[in-house]
């Protein structure tokens, strides 16, 4: 005998639905706008770092598209480059630090950070919730699910021949914290999106400053690799070809 469709009273939607959604909406804004301002400190040192891999990568495009420009030009950006005595690569020296984050406190505390914005909250919201909202079903979603996904969408119901459909007001909670990010974004801005990752990571794989190689071995290989190009003009003869493909295809559509 098949059980009996289970049918849920309105008013859940107005305290149990509804509510868990903004709980989770209201606690997810908050948890960014903290980690935004833990994280302000962690920007102090890009602007060089940027500078770095911006000179990089400006280096490579002139050695594989140097051809495109005039010698004089290509000459002009190349000695800005490697001039032995004032070009960037020569002048420029950073001072390197390499940091170990299992022997840097810095990288430990910031990774402690990282933990309690986004572990903690989320530990005594969803426990808050799971005691206030114990045995509700929030909603059911509108298609099969297999037994598989009980756990996850049934937490603190344990009702083995309940549709696995049917959602609880606990994983109700957990389905809003994970799935509200592109409701941050048109909140927040788009740099949330951004953010938002940045928190994950903190909270898995530590904090997530980028730690570069050396750039002064970055700088002496992009010296030597610059030093050994040497330019031909592309468009040398660029006119001369324009011309004649022009009177090929005059020649062709032209008057028998």
């Amino acid at each position: 005998m098949a059980a009996p469709e289970l049918h849920l009273d309105c008013s859940i939607r107005f305290w149990v639905l509804l509510p868990v959604a903004w709980i989770a909406l209201a606690v997810g804004i908050l948890r960014l706008r903290v980690a935004g301002l833990l994280r302000g400190e962690r920007s102090l040192g890009w602007p060089e770092q940027l500078k770095d891999t911006q000179i990089l990568g400006r280096s490579r495009l002139l050695r594989e598209n140097g051809r495109f420009l005039t010698h004089q030009g290509f000459l002009m950006r190349k000695h800005h480059l490697n001039n032995p005595e004032s070009g960037f690569f020569r002048k420029t020296k950073r001072k390197v630090q390499p940091r170990n984050p299992l022997t840097d406190p810095t990288m430990v505390m910031e990774m402690m950070k990282g933990n309690i914005v986004n572990i903690l909250p989320m530990i005594l919201v969803g426990g808050w919730i799971n005691w206030a909202f114990s045995g509700f079903m929030a909603t059911k979603v509108p298609f099969p699910l297999t037994l598989r996904f009980k756990p996850m969408l049934q937490r603190g119901i344990n009702l083995p021949s309940l549709d696995p459909s049917w959602v609880s007001s606990a994983s109700w909670y957990f389905l809003n914290v994970f799935g509200l990010r592109r409701v941050y974004t048109i909140i927040l801005g788009e740099e949330t999106a951004e953010q938002h990752q940045l928190l994950l990571q903190d909270q898995f794989l530590g904090p997530s400053v980028p730690v570069p190689p050396d750039p002064n071995k970055a700088f002496k290989a992009e010296w030597e690799a610059l030093e050994l190009v040497s330019h031909h003009w592309a468009l040398q003869d660029v006119e001369e070809q324009l011309m004649s493909r022009d009177l090929e295809v005059a020649g062709m559509f032209g008057p028998d």
